[in-house]
């Protein structure tokens, strides 16, 4: 009896001194990836250029493309966050992660354009921190497209259209 309890005694004792697991923290990539249909890898920052010829790109917001952002002091990675509504020309909703708080995910989160263009290569997010929009702007690529087909962009308003086969 005196032996099974110094057995399990120590057998507890070695699960105390192990290593404890870190804590993984979900990224914006891993999330894009998990709960969109574009399927890149990379940072935030890679994502525009890896999309070039295997996802249509452009400059006009559309559920379920991938808004992705330009590395900045503030985010040397990049982002990328999924479009989950348009509410107007200017006004969207996204989920992402890893933006108010380290592996926080957000759901319905607002982004404003603010670019002088109408473009949205320059965006404002909602910062859950402050719960008011980012008092920075935040630069972007633009969107990049679930559609599988390459990207044509028409001269008149450089916004991609999927290639017609």
């Amino acid at each position: 009896m005196l032996r099974a309890a110094l057995a399990s005694l120590v057998a507890f004792a070695s699960l105390l001194m192990m290593p404890a697991t870190a804590n993984a923290r979900l990224q914006c990539v891993a999330y894009a990836r998990q709960i969109g249909d574009v399927q890149l890898s990379g940072n935030g920052r890679d994502w525009w250029g890896n999309a070039a010829g295997v996802y249509a790109r452009g400059q006009r917001p559309q559920a379920g493309a991938v808004l992705a952002f330009k590395a900045s002091g503030a985010m040397p990675y990049g982002h990328v966050a999924v479009v989950s509504k348009v509410v107007d020309d200017r006004h969207i909703l996204i989920n992402h992660a890893n933006w108010s708080a380290p592996g926080l995910i957000e759901r319905g989160v607002e982004v404003v354009d603010i670019s002088p263009a109408g473009d949205w290569s320059q965006v404002r997010v909602w910062y859950g921190k402050t719960r008011s929009l980012g008092l920075r702007p935040s630069p972007t690529f633009g969107f990049i497209y679930p559609s599988l087909a390459p990207a044509t962009v028409t001269a008149s308003n450089d916004v991609a259209t999927p290639a017609r086969g």
